[in-house]
C-alpha cells in the first residue's frame, strides 16, 4: 500500500506520525511538502526538515515526481494548504484522497453566510460529499464547521497533532514537579509552593493577559505559587508592565521563547498548565505535549485539542474560554488540594500514552485505508484517533464538557 501525504511543509508535530507510518510502508510512504517553511516558526525554534528525512519531497523542487506520486498512490492525505490544484488531477479520477483539516470558522461561523465563501467550500468540499472523500478533524470543532456547508456526512473522523510522545515513570515525574516546587520556595520566594506554566507567543487569541489576572487574584488571596510565562510578542511590553505595575515580580517570570526541548523540561518541572487561547487555536499541540509531561492542565474550552483529549476532573479542568472567575476556581481548586493535581496529571499522562499518539494514530490510520480499499463505508473504532467525529455546536460543547462529561 503506497501512501502520500500533502502539506505545506512538515512540522515537529507530524513527524512523530510520519516516522511510524515510513516506518510501516518504507519507501511507499512519502511526505510532500510544497512550499518552504516560514520564517516567523523558524524564529520559534522549528527546524527545516529538508533534506534530513528519507520519505520528505519538496513539490517545488521535484514537481513532476510529486505529482506522479500524488496521482499513483493508494491513498493521499491532504491538509495545511488552502491550493487545490495539488490534488484535482485525483479528484476527479476518483481516487482516495482523506483530508486533513483544522476548523474553517475559526474567527466565528457566521462567516458561513458569505455566498463567496460558500461557493469557495463546495468547489473544495461539498460537491465531493459522495466521492471517496474523507476527513480527519483536527479538533473539536471541526465537524461542526464543515456541517454548517453540508460536507463529509458520516465521513468525519477524530485525529489531531502527535507530537513526540515520551515513556516516563509518571510517579518520578511527579516528585520531580513536587521537587521544583520545595526548592523555588527555598530559593526565590517563600510564596512559590504550587509551580504553573504558560507557553506561547504572546498575541491576542491567545491571551497571556489572563495568567497575568489569574497570578494578580491568586497573589490578592494569599495563594503561594511561582508562574513562568514562556513566548514573546505583539502583547510582551503590555505583559510586562502588567506584571510590573500589579507588583507580580515576586511570582511571575518571563522566560522568553525557549526552543520544543526546552518547552518540554518547563513542563516536566511544572504541576499546573495553563492554556489559555481561545477559538482560533485550531488544535493545540502542546496540549498534547503538557498532558503527556504529566501537567495538572487547565484549558479554556474553545481550544480544538480539549473536546478530543480532556474529560473535565478527570485528566484536566476546563473552563469557559474568556471567563477570567471560572480560570480562577479551576486553579484555585488545584491549589487547595494538590493530590488533585496530581491525580489528574497522571491520567493525562495516560490518555497520550495508552490512546492518543503516534504509533496508535498511524496504526489505526492505516487499517482505516485498508478498510476504505475494501468498502465505500468507513468503519470507526469507538474511541480516540479514528473514531467518529461528532458534529457538536459550538454554542454547545461548553455544556458537553462540562456538564454531560463531569
Amino acid at each position: 500500500m503506497k501512501i502520500t501525504f500533502v502539506s505545506n511543509y512538515i512540522n515537529h508535530h507530524q513527524i512523530p506520525v510520519s516516522n511510524e507510518l515510513y516506518r510501516q510502508l518504507r519507501e511507499d510512504y512519502c511526505f510532500v511538502q510544497t512550499e518552504p517553511i516560514e520564517a516567523e516558526r523558524l524564529q520559534m525554534g522549528w527546524e527545516d526538515q529538508t533534506g534530513k528525512l528519507p520519505y520528505l519531497k519538496c513539490y517545488y523542487e521535484q514537481p513532476e515526481t510529486c505529482k506522479n506520486l500524488i496521482m499513483e498512490s493508494d491513498a493521499v492525505i491532504f491538509g495545511g494548504t488552502d491550493e487545490e490544484c495539488y490534488i484535482q488531477d485525483r479528484l476527479k479520477a476518483g481516487k482516495l484522497i482523506i483530508r486533513y483539516s483544522e476548523r474553517l470558522y475559526k474567527t466565528g461561523q457566521w462567516k458561513a453566510v458569505s455566498p463567496r465563501g460558500l461557493l469557495k467550500k463546495y468547489q473544495d468540499h461539498t460537491r465531493y460529499r459522495k466521492s471517496p472523500v474523507y476527513l480527519l478533524c483536527a479538533g473539536g470543532y471541526v465537524p461542526s464547521d464543515f456541517h454548517i456547508v453540508h460536507a463529509y456526512p458520516e465521513k468525519m473522523l477524530k485525529w489531531g497533532y502527535f507530537p513526540a510522545t515520551m515513556e516516563l515513570d509518571i510517579d518520578e515525574v511527579w516528585e520531580r514537579k513536587n521537587r521544583k516546587a520545595k526548592e523555588l520556595r527555598e530559593c526565590v520566594s517563600e510564596e512559590c509552593v504550587m509551580t504553573i506554566l504558560w507557553a506561547g507567543r504572546f498575541i491576542d487569541w491567545k491571551h497571556p493577559e489572563l495568567p497575568v489576572f489569574l497570578a494578580h487574584q491568586l497573589k490578592q488571596k494569599g495563594y503561594k505559587f511561582h508562574l513562568t510565562m514562556v513566548g514573546g510578542g505583539d502583547m510582551e511590553a503590555e505583559i510586562r508592565r502588567e506584571i510590573q505595575e500589579k507588583q507580580l515580580e515576586d511570582c511571575v517570570e518571563l522566560a522568553g521563547f525557549l526552543s520544543p526541548e526546552q518547552v518540554r523540561e518547563k513542563m516536566l518541572d511544572s504541576q499546573i498548565y495553563l492554556f489559555t487561547s481561545d477559538y482560533q487555536e485550531g488544535w493545540g499541540a502542546v496540549l498534547n505535549e503538557a498532558m503527556n509531561s504529566g501537567c495538572a492542565v487547565v484549558a479554556s474550552h474553545a481550544i480544538g485539542a480539549v473536546p478530543f483529549l480532556m474529560q473535565h476532573g478527570k485528566n484536566g479542568l476546563i473552563f469557559e474560554s474568556g471567563n477570567q472567575k471560572d480560570l480562577c476556581n479551576q486553579v484555585e481548586n488545584l491549589l487547595q488540594n494538590q493530590k488533585e493535581a496530581e491525580n489528574l496529571g497522571k491520567a493525562a499522562y495516560q490518555t497520550i500514552t495508552g490512546m492518543w499518539n503516534a504509533e496508535k494514530a498511524a496504526d489505526r490510520l492505516l487499517a482505516t485505508i485498508k478498510n476504505l480499499q475494501l468498502q465505500e463505508e468507513v468503519t470507526f473504532y469507538a474511541e480516540g484517533p479514528c473514531s467518529r467525529a461528532e458534529v457538536i455546536p459550538e454554542r454547545k460543547m461548553l455544556y458537553k464538557l462540562k456538564k454531560h462529561n463531569a
